[in-house]
């Protein structure tokens, strides 16, 4: 796991080469914007429970088929493993926004989802629309405490999104 630093280093370490301007303009941008990062990760942990449930019920009241007999939701079972699963989406989603960095996406969340998702028949479309209502629940409740992240807020979910609708879940 690395975050904007790490990367930032890494990668210049990798070639051999000392940290030129573009490398200075990020890490600087990744400092300048890390109170705010923070703080828009203190109002996800503080609210998490509530994120979660707002999400699952919106996604809910516009795809009800997955909570009648035969949907993915249905049986309190699987409902249940629907918001551990949102649940998990959104507390990564705030590693990588504190590290500023998608690596622990990739590493914690993404590798292997797909062979999991097929092997349980989840359907990819309804878990990229959580995650994206989940972004917008977010993005509002950062905005209304006044923090100017929510573009960086944003990076996380928007990440996870174009991984699921890349991969043949």
């Amino acid at each position: 796991m690395q975050d904007a630093v790490t990367a930032v280093i890494g990668s210049y370490d990798i070639k051999g080469r000392y940290l030129d301007r573009d490398a200075i303009d990020a890490l600087k941008a990744y400092f300048g914007s890390g109170t705010a990062r923070i703080q828009a990760a203190s109002i996800i942990t503080s609210n998490a429970a509530q994120i979660v449930k707002a999400a699952g019920s919106r996604l809910f009241d516009e795809n009800p088929e997955l909570i009648r007999p035969g949907g993915n939701a249905y049986t309190t079972r699987r409902y249940a493993a629907c918001l551990r699963d949102m649940d998990y989406y959104l507390r990564y989603a705030s590693y990588a926004l504190v590290a500023g960095d998608m690596d622990v996406l990739n590493e914690r969340v993404l590798e292997g989802l797909r062979e999991t998702y097929n092997s349980l028949g989840v359907p990819i479309g309804p878990t990229v629309r959580g995650i994206q209502i989940m972004k917008a629940i977010v993005q509002e409740q950062v905005g209304a405490a006044g923090i100017d992240a929510v573009g960086v807020v944003a990076q996380p979910f928007e990440y996870m999104c174009r991984q699921f609708s890349e991969q043949n879940i």
